[in-house]
């Protein structure tokens, strides 16, 4: 008896010196925030009503001069607190302090629109701000301060953070200043819906409103991420969070100081997702990479040898494991640079070298990947009927060269199964150009219906691969 009760205390000892071990693994976060918290600073902003109208317009022609500006004066007491114009709260966010004399990074939502910006710092000091520059592309903005020898933090590499490495963020969520949370990194390079030129770092760490443009410590205490975005269907934290990289976001900094713009990388592509179907019509093992669906007049891509059909593998010695993850490696060079993309290209790896051009505005950017629109009996494996383009379609489909008509699918075919309708130009098929009924009956003869049929076709909203399996 006494040898089993000796055994299990042992075993017990053993229990809570392991229980001891695995307590001092944890990290100890009171050291870093001691030593950055005063770096991090509250941003709230005021703005004033969008309505353009203002108590002259709201009073009516009363025939009566002195009646009127009676109105009006009495208006213009109670205007202020409610009326047109009147100041009103926008928005509280988070940042941190860059420089000793005052330069601050934040989130360029946070004091997007705002006439005055207001930074709290944890002295109680309030300062107003000015904007010294934003790029709503990533969504930083830098402010300037009026003082001096302020506390500042570190900063780090973003690009050495470790997929499970603790980090840890301070902020003021929801008004609550210098809140502290921590958690691990989730993943790296994240794309989110249009965000196409900043390769997020996810994180599990408590992100709230608020916490917008504060900063992501790693344990060394230098600051690797600028708190973003929160992905929630109820407005609050829900375990995934998104931070901008540090390297790219002082990269973004420096040409806003400098020149007042952001310079970005622009290859030119419309580009689309390569799935399993797709990829083995390509011949490839493994679904990756990112397939050029188009190539846009005057890119940077047509001016070199790329080709549509082409699928990018790797840009700059990067993969690209998605099609999502090209814009921001592209985004990251300089324009004039020259950049090593490598293809596969009707099943064979090719290298080539592109001359990155400068990504254009927003609204010129649109219209240039916007569609700039010039018979087969339908018993062919596609199950489908085809005519000439006239100008007309062409213009409306936005097909710049080659291509024919679809004019009727068979539903149970396999084209009307992949979702081609009538109606969409037809531009590949089997990754070889389609520019004429001949060609189309061409490399129909040729086809090889024991794989997956790879077509590309193209509506008024661009054009897509899609891949047709074809029944024997």
């Amino acid at each position: 008896m006494k040898a089993v009760l000796k055994f299990y205390a042992v075993l017990l000892s053993m229990l809570l010196v392991s229980q001891s071990v695995h307590a001092l693994e944890l990290p100890d976060f009171t050291g870093l925030v001691n030593d950055n918290y005063q770096a991090v600073v509250n941003i709230s902003t005021t703005s004033r009503s969008t309505s353009e109208s203002t108590i002259d317009d709201v009073v009516p022609d009363l025939g009566n001069p002195d009646l009127e500006e009676l109105l009006k004066e009495y208006g213009r007491k109670l205007l202020p607190e409610n009326g047109p114009g009147a100041p009103r709260d926008n928005s509280l966010g988070s940042g941190f302090i860059l420089t000793a004399d005052g330069i601050v990074l934040t989130n360029n939502h946070v004091v997007e629109n705002a006439d005055e910006v207001l930074v709290s710092l944890n002295d109680r000091r309030q300062f107003v701000a000015e904007v010294i520059g934003t790029d709503p592309r990533s969504d930083v903005a830098v402010l300037k301060i009026d003082a001096t020898d302020l506390p500042v933090v570190k900063v780090g590499d973003s690009e050495s953070l470790a997929v499970g490495e603790w980090v840890l963020a301070i902020g003021s969520p929801f008004g609550f200043d210098f809140s502290v949370t921590a958690g691990i990194v989730s993943a790296k390079r994240r794309s989110l819906p249009n965000e196409n030129y900043v390769p997020f770092i996810q994180t599990d760490v408590a992100i709230n409103p608020g916490n917008s443009g504060g900063p992501l410590f790693n344990l060394n205490g230098e600051v690797v991420g600028i708190n973003s975005q929160i992905y929630s269907r109820t407005g609050g934290f829900m375990g995934l969070s998104f931070a901008i990289p540090i390297n790219l976001a002082i990269d973004i900094a420096e040409q806003l100081q400098d020149t007042g713009v952001v310079s970005r990388g622009w290859l030119g592509v419309v580009i689309q997702e390569v799935t399993r179907e797709l990829a083995e019509s390509f011949g490839m093992e493994t679904a990756h990479g990112a397939l050029v669906a188009r190539i846009l007049p005057d890119s940077p891509a047509a001016n070199s040898d790329l080709e549509v059909g082409d699928i990018i593998t790797h840009f700059n010695g990067r993969k690209v494991r998605m099609s999502s993850g090209l814009p921001p490696l592209v985004g990251q060079v300089r324009a004039n640079a020259d950049a090593e993309v490598s293809i596969i290209r009707e099943g064979e790896p090719v290298s080539l070298t592109v001359r990155i051009g400068e990504l254009p505005g927003s609204n010129e950017l649109a219209q240039q990947a916007r569609p700039e629109i010039s018979a087969a009996d339908g018993d062919n494996p596609l199950k489908i009927k085809i005519a000439a383009l006239d100008d007309e379609m062409r213009e409306q489909l936005g097909v710049d060269k080659g291509g024919v008509l679809v004019t009727d699918v068979l539903n149970e075919g396999p084209a009307g199964i992949a979702g081609i309708k009538a109606g969409v130009a037809l531009l590949r098929v089997d990754n070889a150009a389609v520019d004429s009924i001949e060609e189309f009956n061409a490399v129909i003869a040729e086809l090889d219906i024991t794989k997956p049929v790879a077509v590309l076709v193209q509506d008024e909203n661009g054009p897509g691969f899609l891949a047709l399996k074809i029944e024997e």
